[in-house]
């Protein structure tokens, strides 16, 4: 009795004592189950397929830190959802993940939020918000572990992978290298295509974008196969047409190999046989098509078609009347000494003496010029000067000068495109000089009544006999 009392004193003194000293805790200064935080934070929604034995204050964490708790969990049809209160300085991403875990072997669920691993971030988780189920995952219960090892281990399948171990043993047996040579090739051609990743991934999409358009122009597509089934139809009935022909036509590529084959000396022969015309015809230039022209209007020129009308020719004539002119053109037309006709200089032989009347053998009536000695009044043609003045013996116009090709021309001067000395010159017509050589204007003779005022027929006329 006396223990009894003494222990009921004790009691007594202690709940007495109790107001004087430290009071009792406040419900509300009491953490959190889970040792979540109390401060404010805004609330996400999880939705879980299974949440397994997770119950409500359970913690929430990210990575491994407590940041929150679970407050509700409920069910909509067969889907869980979970309500999380996470503390207001913790950001995570809008499409953050969330995974119920547990602790240790036999310790608590948690929910675990993190940010995404095979996507980046986006945006920023707010109160409110929804993890949905693509997103949500749950561990694998120690249950679930030890049912599945009973089911291997009681018949399930080791007698089968002994079996699978044993014959894979007898397959590889002695084949070794072979078998690391076909995993070391495997291996360089699973390097070769991560490396051609991009060019595969092009190629794929290439081959859709193809694909799409043409499921956009399948009725096309369908329009062209149906319009050429005619056409197949009738080439199916002309098969053994075809087929002839083309062996035919093999036949035919024989027969044209032989006769060439026999054919080949003619007509290289042939070939060289045309090879001077071919020459002749370069040569000729622009004077055969000249002179088919002039051929059209034989015997005149062509351009004598705007002068005739009907049965007659328009002729216009400048006469000079002026007797102070008259009287020039007669003294000067008066006949010069004999020279050596070009001929006769050529071969270096002497001048003939002079007819009478002051005219020589050969040359025209009205007292034209003579030929000149062509030896001393011509320059050398291998090492022509860039301007050569005919010598005073050979009697030519003061001032005519020949001048090399390409110089520039004076006015009133004479240009050679062939080489040819054309007729009204000083010089013999048909006197052969450098292509492009310039003849000075005191080397063209003038016209005057004492050298065109010859008397002649319609037959002198076309004939050149009025001209020099």
């Amino acid at each position: 009795m006396t223990a009894r009392i003494r222990r009921l004193l004790a009691a007594a003194l202690v709940v007495a004592l109790l107001p004087a000293g430290c009071g009792l805790p406040e419900l509300t200064d009491l953490p959190l189950p889970g040792g979540a935080p109390s401060g404010p934070g805004y609330r996400v929604t999880a939705e879980f397929t299974d949440v397994l034995d997770l119950v409500p204050q359970a913690a929430v964490k990210v990575d491994d830190v407590t940041v929150g708790s679970v407050e509700k969990i409920s069910l909509a049809g067969w889907t869980a959802r979970v309500r999380l209160r996470i503390d207001r300085e913790v950001e995570l991403p809008a499409n953050a993940t969330a995974a119920v875990r547990q602790s240790s072997l036999l310790g608590e669920k948690y929910v675990a939020v993190t940010a995404p691993t095979t996507e980046p971030r986006r945006g920023r988780l707010a109160d409110g918000d929804v993890i949905p189920l693509a997103r949500t995952t749950r561990g694998a219960e120690v249950e679930e572990v030890l049912a599945a090892l009973g089911l291997l281990l009681n018949g399930g399948g080791l007698a089968q992978l002994r079996t699978i171990n044993q014959e894979l043993g007898r397959a590889l047996d002695g084949r070794e290298p072979a078998v690391r040579d076909a995993l070391r090739q495997l291996d360089e051609f699973v390097g070769g295509l991560e490396r051609q990743k991009a060019n595969i991934v092009r190629a794929v999409e290439a081959l859709d974008r193809l694909s799409g358009r043409l499921a956009r122009q399948r009725q096309v597509v369908g329009e062209a196969v149906d319009a050429l089934a005619p056409g197949m139809t009738v080439l199916a009935r002309q098969r053994a047409q075809l087929t002839s022909a083309l062996t035919a036509l093999g036949e035919l590529g024989r027969v044209g190999t032989r006769v060439v084959d026999r054919s080949r000396d003619d007509t290289l022969a042939s070939l060289r046989s045309l090879k001077p015309i071919l020459e002749q015809l370069v040569r000729a230039g622009d004077d055969l098509p000249k002179s088919l022209d002039f051929m059209l209007s034989y015997p005149f020129p062509p351009n004598v078609t705007g002068a005739i009308v009907g049965d007659f020719v328009n002729l216009a004539i400048t006469a000079d009347l002026d007797a102070a002119s008259i009287l020039a053109n007669l003294v000067a037309a008066a006949p010069a000494p004999a020279r050596a006709p070009a001929t006769g200089a050529r071969a270096g032989g002497a001048a003939p003496p002079p007819t009478a009347g002051g005219s020589r053998p050969g040359s025209r009536p009205g007292g034209t010029l003579p030929d000149l000695p062509l030896l001393k009044c011509l320059p050398d043609l291998t090492k022509f000067p860039a301007t050569w003045t005919p010598p005073k013996e050979c009697q030519l116009p003061e001032g005519c000068v020949l001048l090399k090709p390409g110089s520039k021309v004076p006015v009133g001067g004479l240009i050679l495109p062939k080489g040819i000395v054309p007729p009204g010159t000083a010089f013999p017509a048909g006197t052969e000089l450098p292509v492009g050589t310039i003849l000075s204007a005191d080397c063209i003779l003038p016209v005057t009544g004492a050298i065109t005022g010859t008397v002649g027929g319609l037959t002198d006329i076309l004939g050149g006999g009025l001209l020099p």
